[in-house]
């Protein structure tokens, strides 16, 4: 049975270059909220990011994900009577969403001080590589930056990667996932300041959601230990190579090591008395991970994989994007939705990366085109000044 979304009646605003800000529009879409799109006449620079369907840039497979179910109006936010109908907009939403940055804001009717003037009770969430204030406040930054200054490039790749790769330069996460981190904390913060029920000014910074990733290298750095990729791993665990692929497999608990064991057959060298100590085992941590990837080499992924859950051996397969899509888990929890795409067709497409009862969320629609909701602002206007003739 669908449910009512929990943001239904929620008015977002966003005016976004980056995906960030724009993940974070997406996540309010995803949970109910009408999303309107600020984006200049020239569309947004998310709608030329790749990948593209096909082989020319013509369909952002990104932007089609960040942009799903938003509306979009095209301004030019350098002319007056463009600021006017954002002006609109604003008037009747609860929350703006920005990554503007800071030397430009003002120039474009976005400064802190005439927002918090003019729409007093909006919740104005900015987002910044570096936020909004501070020695870094202007600093710009992409992907690639924002991964390594949260800390977590710096520990890239390490322990069974780095032996099974060492030619492996340090590596970002696959994707946007620092820019994505940001638009969660972006959300957290709006969510915060709306249940105040007061206007507010959010600043989110990209490189501080991404430092809370890595909060564990962090505190050992206030121990006194500085971690790097070269010596930070597990004693044993991690990427394990099998006959056909490659699983991850961690085991923290004196239990997990007992549930390996017996995954492993119990062969006598695990039997030795000696690796009862954890701290033997970590000692030990070489040998044991050349006789579990010395057995792992014969074993298949996905059955492996099934009898390890079972006995309760933390472990899963790396998934090619085929196998997401395919695996009974994600299927039956609706986690894609078939979304039609002009010129594309129907595509999988994630829903939201949470659920509030039984059934998924939904997708109402694929991204719009560039200005397709240009009537919202003719009613926004009148909206407002029928609101100036009542004296609201």
């Amino acid at each position: 049975m669908a449910i009512e979304p929990p943001l239904s009646g929620i008015k977002v605003v966003e005016h976004a270059s980056g995906v960030a800000a724009a993940y974070a529009g997406r996540l309010f879409t995803a949970m109910g909220a009408e999303t309107v799109m600020v984006e200049p006449t020239a569309g947004s620079p998310l709608r030329r990011e790749p990948p593209f369907f096909g082989t020319t840039p013509d369909q952002s497979a990104l932007f089609a994900y960040l942009g799903a179910g938003k509306r979009s109006v095209a301004l030019d936010l350098m002319l007056d009577a463009y600021r006017d109908a954002l002006d609109a907009l604003l008037a009747d939403a609860h929350v703006l969403i920005d990554d503007t940055a800071m030397g430009d804001r003002v120039a474009i009717g976005l400064g802190a001080d005439r927002i918090r003037r003019d729409h007093p009770d909006i919740v104005h969430v900015s987002v910044l590589p570096f936020g909004a204030a501070g020695d870094k406040a202007g600093w710009r930054g992409e992907e690639i930056n924002l991964v390594h200054a949260g800390g977590e490039g710096f520990l890239l790749p390490n322990g069974l990667s780095a032996d099974l790769f060492p030619d492996r330069p340090p590596v970002k996460i696959a994707g946007h996932f620092a820019e994505m981190q940001g638009g969660v904390a972006a959300v957290l913060g709006a969510l915060s300041a709306l249940w105040t029920g007061k206007g507010q000014f959010v600043d989110t910074s990209v490189q501080d959601a991404n430092v809370a990733v890595g909060a564990f290298a962090i505190q050992r750095y206030g121990d006194g230990s500085l971690e790097h990729r070269h010596h930070r791993s597990f004693r044993y665990g991690g990427v394990i190579e099998c006959s056909d692929g490659f699983v991850e497999l961690l085991t923290l608990e004196e239990r997990q090591w007992q549930a390996l064991v017996k995954l492993i057959g119990e062969p006598a060298w695990a039997m030795d008395e000696a690796l009862s100590d954890p701290a033997e085992r970590s000692a030990r941590g070489r040998e044991i991970n050349e006789a579990i990837r010395s057995w792992a080499r014969r074993q298949q992924v996905a059955e492996l994989v099934a009898r390890a859950q079972a006995l309760g051996v933390p472990m899963a397969p790396y998934n090619a994007p085929s196998d997401v899509l395919a695996d009974p888990h994600v299927k039956a929890r609706g986690l894609f939705a078939a979304v039609e795409l002009a010129d594309v067709g129907s595509v999988p497409m994630l829903t939201a990366p949470f659920r509030f009862g039984e059934a998924p969320l939904v997708i109402r629609s694929g991204p719009p085109e560039l200005g397709a909701d240009q009537d919202l602002l003719g009613a926004a206007s009148k909206a407002r000044q029928a609101r100036r003739a009542e004296g609201r």
